[in-house]
């Protein structure tokens, strides 16, 4: 392995770790994003990625959301451009309208897209701005824990 290859590897862990070392479950096969779906009450996905506005911006509100006091019931992520067949069947949970982009979050009740926060509500935008957005949604759909 050459310095490169180590240098990304070790880019890739610390971004899964961000989110499955603070509440987030990790999808990576098409199975597990299927079963995840099928769960009862609200369940956040955060589709995870490597570039610039998701490590500064989108994974740091992802885990600032879990503390909220109306917060979903279930935290999931999928990593685009890394479990691509995770992220190919959440996004067919996703719904019609719904356009493909990374990083961004979907929030569904009862296997039911309900709110989205796409990838042009997140880059270039403050990370406390993306968590009163998340939070507006949970105010909406979510039960207080």
């Amino acid at each position: 392995m050459n310095d490169y290859d180590l240098f990304y590897q070790d880019m890739l862990s610390q971004a899964r770790g961000e989110l499955s070392g603070n509440g987030y479950e990790e999808l990576k096969t098409a199975e597990e994003v299927d079963e995840a779906v099928k769960r009862q009450g609200t369940t956040l996905f955060m589709v995870n990625s490597v570039c610039g506005c998701a490590g500064g911006i989108a994974r740091p509100a992802a885990v600032h959301s879990v503390n909220y006091p109306k917060r979903p019931d279930h935290f999931v992520t999928v990593f685009a451009g890394q479990d691509k067949e995770a992220t190919a069947m959440a996004r067919m949970f996703f719904g019609e309208d719904h356009i493909p982009s990374s990083p961004s979050f979907i929030l569904m009740k009862d296997g039911q897209p309900v709110a989205e926060v796409p990838r042009h509500e997140i880059e270039g935008h403050e990370p406390m701005s993306v968590i009163t957005n998340l939070q507006a949604h949970f105010e909406a759909y979510c039960e207080e824990v």
